[in-house]
């Protein structure tokens, strides 16, 4: 995929609010590819968002299959023992921003909030 200078934008603006974060990237679901990406730690955000992208079209799936019609989905958070993995999707859930961080030094109400908003810049 060509690169993707809002994809770019946002995750700088994430990076900017969260600076103690491990990796984050914008996704694009149907192709799994990174759009945009920034690691800090040994976690290849490309290899990720590829594997995450299976995720969330494995819980659309389970949602058409169990008829969740009004239902969309927002994000999802995989809890390790000492990171938490959070994919936050655009409203047409087409793309979803992935961040890593630590357990120990991220506020998961905050890293949700930050996600949120800027989720919404790429649904513009």
């Amino acid at each position: 995929m060509a690169p993707d200078p809002l994809a770019a934008q946002v995750v700088q603006q994430v990076l900017a609010e969260l600076p103690e974060l491990l990796a984050v990237a914008v996704v694009d679901v149907t192709s799994g590819a990174s759009l945009a990406a920034h690691a800090t730690a040994a976690i290849e955000p490309s290899t990720a968002a590829s594997f995450n992208a299976e995720v969330v079209k494995l819980k659309q799936k389970a949602m058409t299959a169990l008829k969740l019609t009004d239902e969309h989905l927002d994000d999802i958070l995989i809890t390790l023992s000492s990171q938490l993995h959070l994919l936050q999707l655009t409203p047409d859930g087409s793309r979803f921003i992935y961040l890593v961080v630590a357990t120990q030094s991220t506020n998961l109400g905050i890293a949700r909030a930050v996600l949120r908003e800027q989720v919404g810049q790429l649904g513009r």
